[in-house]
């Protein structure tokens, strides 16, 4: 009887032993798991700076159109414009808000877009007065727009110089 309890209790033994991990595998899992986890941060920053960075492109694609079209439709003698404008409009609300052609309103752009390097509906304009450079607005028309972010690309250039 003694030697059946001890078989048991070696029985017992063995099987907890293979359920569990040990504490050095547990302490290698972490650590591999840790090292991937190092390796996947900067990988994710730099995809999110990416995607980012495409939404800037395609924002600037979508208003600098809708300045075109603005521009286009003045040109044409579609609506009056302002003496001085040279055609481009006066802000980007213009372009949101439309102008009446002909007793139906003309709408350029959906909404202002969020820059998404800003996190702002805030953009930097520049008048076709204005120097190409130029930081500050004349607010005698929009003719051109960037960012207002100081940060710069993945290929090093200035945002603000898109």
């Amino acid at each position: 009887m003694l030697l059946q309890l001890r078989k048991r209790v070696a029985a017992k033994r063995e099987g907890h032993c293979q359920r569990g991990l040990t504490l050095i595998e547990l302490i290698a899992a972490i650590t591999i798991l840790a090292i991937l986890t190092g390796a996947a941060i900067p990988v994710a920053k730099i995809r999110i700076k990416r995607e980012r960075e495409t939404e800037l492109r395609h924002d600037f694609w979508e208003m600098r159109a809708a300045i075109d079209r603005y521009k286009d439709a003045a040109d044409r003698g579609a609506f009056q414009i302002k003496l001085g404008s040279e055609g481009y409009p006066p802000d980007l609300d213009t372009l949101v808000k439309g102008v009446d052609v002909q007793g139906k309103t003309i709408r350029f752009l959906r909404r202002v877009p969020i820059d998404p390097m800003t996190g702002k509906a805030e953009w930097g304009m520049r008048s076709l007065q204005d120097d190409p450079d130029s930081t500050s607005w004349g607010e005698q028309n929009v003719f051109d727009v960037y960012t207002k972010s100081t940060g710069a690309a993945l290929d090093g250039t200035k945002y603000s110089e898109w």
